[in-house]
């Protein structure tokens, strides 16, 4: 697959990220527009739950998403919190939530209460996407970052994603395989989301690629496979305005 081949393919899977403490509504209003390019829309915008109203009114009647995340960046176990949180974002209007899995509890082995935590989530999103975000860079080893990906399967989340990009390392190819290969093996259809340093079309074809070979190319769609990033889209329109 060309790098323009890929551009267009990224384009529509990406969920246009702004998760930064010095955010503003100017700073939201630019990436909304740049969420409509002359190449197609991307799939969602992510924001932090202060900015969802924002973004509902500036991408109404458009088919872009507004995401937004809970229990971020640090993955606490706090069930109170996680429903806090949760309501106030449906309650603004947000059509996708980002919650960070409470992976401290899972590397100290606490197991039960990652699955209560998980599936709190799915209950208080029904009817929403879901995505839960791994922090795989803490998890690192590929075997418990599987164990972490079922537990989120079994509790019914649409995405599991790889990292909140506030960790010294986020997505890599490794976890991503870990994380595909888990959702190749069930029977649900769940989706992947790899999130975190990923500026380039170099940087993000590598998991393009990964899951085209694992899922297979006709799975490759918004409602399967998402790129969550902020600098990315720059790279993908001028990779496709250039034509290599």
């Amino acid at each position: 697959m060309d790098d323009v081949i890929a551009a267009h393919a990224l384009l529509r899977l990406l969920d246009l990220t702004s998760l930064n403490e010095d955010d503003t509504e100017y700073k939201i209003e630019d990436l909304c527009q740049k969420a409509h390019t002359p190449y197609g829309n991307v799939a969602a915008v992510c924001v932090y739950p202060r900015f969802v109203p924002l973004a509902k009114r500036l991408l109404h009647g458009s088919d872009i998403k507004v995401a937004t995340v809970v229990n971020f960046p640090k993955g606490e176990y706090n069930l109170n919190k996680l429903k806090k949180e949760i309501y106030q974002a449906l309650d603004a209007g947000a059509n996708e939530i980002d919650a960070v899995f409470p992976y401290q509890e899972f590397l100290n082995k606490h197991y039960t209460e990652c699955e209560k935590f998980a599936q709190s989530a799915r209950e208080l999103c029904e009817g929403k996407t879901l995505k839960f975000i791994l922090e795989t860079g803490e998890i690192k080893n590929a075997l418990k970052i599987s164990n972490a990906t079922k537990i989120c399967i079994d509790a019914g989340a649409d995405f599991i994603k790889t990292s909140t990009g506030k960790t010294p390392v986020s997505a890599t190819p490794e976890a991503a395989n870990a994380i595909l290969e888990t959702i190749a093996a069930d029977s649900r259809n769940v989706g992947f989301k790899a999130s975190g340093g990923i500026r380039t079309v170099e940087d993000a074809k590598k998991y393009l690629l990964l899951a085209i070979n694992i899922m297979g190319y006709k799975w490759i769609t918004p409602g399967n496979m998402r790129i969550g990033a902020s600098s990315l889209l720059n790279d993908l329109i001028l990779t496709i305005q250039r034509g290599y």
